[in-house]
């Protein structure tokens, strides 16, 4: 991190992560901090002294760190990362509100049952429907705000399948409640099989991934 700090200017991190008189030096040293591991050689313990590009998937708003630290790496002798720039995953209440850790009911957590994540998706999933059946019927639902089809654009790995149910709830042959239903039970499934293969982690199996021994 000293390496990384030494290589940028309080000018540059101002330009960067506009920085300004008001901000704490804990604020102001953080992006070395997040920097850091994207070299494998902040981890002799696990790479020795092996150069290994680092992949980093991050959504858009860790792009100004990342920027940096490819800024830094041929000072430091260093291959630089590559990113890979992921979608966010909107809240139940749709894309203009953030899931958070104090609003429960923003989010399908993985430790959720099947009847919690039911309840969720038919309460609080935001819909892009329209106010009665009939209007539906004829005018259609709007894909593109509609968090039911938005979360299945991330977990239905069928393209066809999705086509379909964007194609028909478009149209209005498939309604919200309908939509719903299709995420419930892919979610249901998904986190009963994660919930499943996490009742396999023992204490050993922890150990054994935090060990410190060094990786092929």
């Amino acid at each position: 991190m000293i390496r990384i700090q030494k290589c940028v200017n309080f000018n540059q991190a101002q330009k960067i992560f506009g920085f300004d008189e008001t901000s704490y030096i804990g604020k102001v040293s953080f992006p070395a901090i997040q920097a850091a591991p994207s070299f494998s050689t902040s981890f002799p313990h696990l790479f020795g002294n092996r150069k290994i590009p680092c992949l980093i998937p991050c959504a858009i708003d860790q792009d100004p760190y990342f920027r940096m630290t490819r800024d830094v790496a041929p000072r430091l002798n260093l291959p630089k990362p590559a990113l890979l720039h992921s979608t966010f995953l909107p809240a139940l209440q749709g894309a203009q509100t953030k899931m958070s850790s104090s609003e429960v009911n923003s989010a399908v957590e993985v430790c959720d049952t099947a009847n919690q994540i039911k309840k969720k998706i038919n309460k609080y999933a935001f819909s892009g429907g329209k106010v009665s059946v009939e209007e539906h019927r004829e005018f259609g639902g709007d894909t593109s705000v509609d968090v039911s089809y938005k979360y299945l654009e991330f977990f239905e790995e069928d393209d066809a399948k999705l086509a379909k149910i964007k194609e028909d709830y478009e149209s209005g042959a498939l309604l919200t409640g309908e939509l719903k239903k299709i995420l419930i039970e892919k979610l249901q499934g998904i986190i009963k099989g994660i919930q499943e293969r996490r009742a396999l982690v023992t204490d050993a199996t922890v150990d054994q991934f935090m060990s410190r021994s060094p990786k092929s």
